[in-house]
């Protein structure tokens, strides 16, 4: 589908035979259409170096395994349906017409519990980070084992990509921003090649599993009982991960906030259900992946950023970009 065609369906189309009335939320690979109970989330059709959304087939693939890998720990996640058109009708659902596309349905929650934005009006207690950590730690603990051999060329390439958007940061933010992208990649090579036994062991030991992969507060609603949403389903490898690689996105995000006092709640609640830290060097590799999520999350931005043409949207990309930036710098000290 076209981004037209998923706002005609979001205005018009039907679902069960009640009008839709949605809005719709659009993401870097995805439209979500957001309706009074219902989430319709549909891939965009792009195709990128790490994930291919190019055909129908794919898309629907894709959505069979987000519904399959959600539902390891959500609830939400109800069922792919086709999404059709008919006699100049869209329709959600079974139904006559020539299928055009896939949704993934959920329940829709509501935003107000969205961590993000409770996170942004302060009022996230501590009592909602322990209910998230025991609910993360239960589902870590059953994940699947991952034994495949540490990548040290892999890593570094991981890190070293943020090199790719070096010249559009110099450009926009100056020498001295690009220039903590240059000493980072040492610092970071250094330290792959410092610890690479550490690394090495803990992937032999089993303590990569097939986790969730994009565990920020974005995808997270904090309930009495915490929801945790949209995993990456795209490309295993994102998701296959060192359990410190998984909640040190957590904890670099809590931080960003400007609350390190939840991210060590967080760690501290979540280590009583399931240490992780079998080693004193284990806290230097946690250190490094909060880290590279700061790196990855810098490079989003700035991305998003060099490809925006709203001056203002822009300016916000390239503030959060270097917040990013910022605070993985700080890690290394």
């Amino acid at each position: 589908m076209e981004r037209i065609e998923v706002n005609e369906l979001a205005k018009t189309g039907l679902f069960q035979g009640n009008p839709i009335d949605g809005g719709v939320v659009e993401t870097n690979i995805s439209w979500v259409i957001l309706s009074k109970l219902f989430a319709f989330k549909i891939k965009r059709p792009v195709k990128l170096s790490f994930l291919d959304y190019s055909d129908l087939q794919k898309r629907k693939q894709n959505c069979e395994r987000e519904l399959v890998l959600n539902s390891r720990y959500s609830s939400i996640y109800l069922e792919v349906l086709p999404i059709r058109y008919f006699e100049n009708s869209w329709v959600i659902g079974e139904g006559q017409g020539k299928i055009k596309d896939y949704a993934v349905c959920m329940k829709k929650l509501r935003n107000s519990k969205k961590m993000d934005e409770m996170l942004k009006k302060d009022l996230v207690q501590y009592s909602d980070i322990r209910n998230l950590a025991t609910v993360l730690a239960n589902f870590h603990k059953k994940a699947e084992k991952v034994r495949k051999p540490f990548d040290l060329g892999q890593a570094k390439n991981t890190f070293n990509d943020l090199e790719s958007v070096r010249k559009f940061v110099q450009e926009e933010c100056g020498v001295q921003t690009a220039q903590k992208i240059d000493s980072s990649i040492v610092w970071s090579n250094d330290f792959l090649e410092k610890h690479l036994q550490r690394f090495e062991k803990r992937a032999a030991d089993g303590w990569a599993r097939d986790l969730h992969g994009d565990l920020h507060s974005g995808n997270i609603f904090l309930y009495k009982d915490p929801i945790i949403f949209d995993c990456i389903e795209f490309n295993d490898s994102f998701r296959q991960i060192d359990l410190l690689y998984e909640i040190g996105f957590l904890c670099m995000d809590l931080e960003n906030f400007g609350r390190a006092d939840l991210s060590e709640e967080f760690l501290s609640f979540y280590s009583k259900s399931l240490n992780c830290f079998e080693e004193n060097e284990d806290m230097e590799l946690f250190k490094y992946f909060k880290a590279l999520r700061a790196n990855v999350r810098a490079k989003v931005y700035f991305l998003n950023a060099q490809s925006d043409i709203d001056p203002i949207s822009k300016n916000k990309h390239l503030e959060m970009a270097k917040s990013y930036l910022y605070q993985l710098f700080d890690y290394q000290s």
